[in-house]
């Protein structure tokens, strides 16, 4: 079994986005960021799911930094995984920075929403897998992938990952930062608060450079090969 990372297709939505809500069900704190997006909705009927289709399709004429991957097992050509990704080639302007929140929720539902999502500084993307191919190496194919990408581009690669799925990160060379966020159980609607770690991935172009020593140099850009400061958001 062979698996290619290739970008989405406007066709592949539906697929790509069933791997996403599947692998968020089969997540415990996946499945508790599902109820807080969706409050009260079948995420698995075929109106949601064609709803959000039309919805993700609209992002995608607007959005100038998100993409969207589809991870392919070549032996069939059936979508298995999905991830989101920023790209982010300058800086942002204040305004291009703002958080617009969760427009799609009103009153108390977006209130709770936006508690949860808006620590995140809108990094809220995405690496999911279909449950039954879970184990079988796409999850791992994607994150690598990821690791290649930041090294092309010599950019520093950020992640929150999630409390299940930080071991992955780590054995592929992500850094724990010290940094964490934690969401409260009152607005989680859970026993006891959630700790969401926060990663990052230096490219092979800082040459042993960590992170926090990065930050002390005020995040000189790699330009001995880049040119210009770059970011990247995964």
């Amino acid at each position: 079994m062979v698996h290619v990372i290739l970008p989405a297709l406007i066709p592949d939505i539906k697929q790509v986005y069933k791997a996403y809500f599947a692998a968020f069900h089969n997540d415990p704190m996946g499945e508790i960021m599902l109820q807080i997006l969706f409050p009260g909705v079948n995420t698995d009927s075929d109106e949601f799911r064609e709803q959000h289709a039309k919805g993700t399709l609209d992002w995608w004429h607007h959005s100038d930094t998100q993409y969207t991957y589809k991870c392919v097992d070549t032996d069939n050509g059936d979508i298995v995984g999905m991830g989101l990704m920023d790209v982010f080639l300058r800086r942002r302007s204040a305004e291009e920075r703002v958080n617009h929140g969760v427009t799609w929720l009103e009153g108390d539902a977006r209130k709770r929403a936006e508690a949860v999502l808006n620590p995140l500084n809108q990094d809220v993307h995405v690496i999911g897998v279909l449950p039954e191919q879970q184990g079988k190496q796409a999850g791992r194919v994607m994150v690598t992938w990821g690791l290649d990408f930041c090294d092309s581009l010599n950019l520093p690669l950020y992640f929150e990952a999630s409390p299940s799925t930080v071991g992955l990160y780590e054995k592929v060379g992500y850094q724990r930062l010290k940094e964490k966020i934690v969401h409260k159980a009152e607005v989680l609607g859970t026993e006891t608060d959630i700790e969401v770690p926060l990663m990052v991935r230096m490219p092979k172009a800082a040459n042993g450079m960590g992170f926090y020593e990065w930050k002390e140099k005020g995040y000189p850009s790699f330009n001995q090969v880049t040119g210009p400061s770059k970011q990247m958001k995964l």
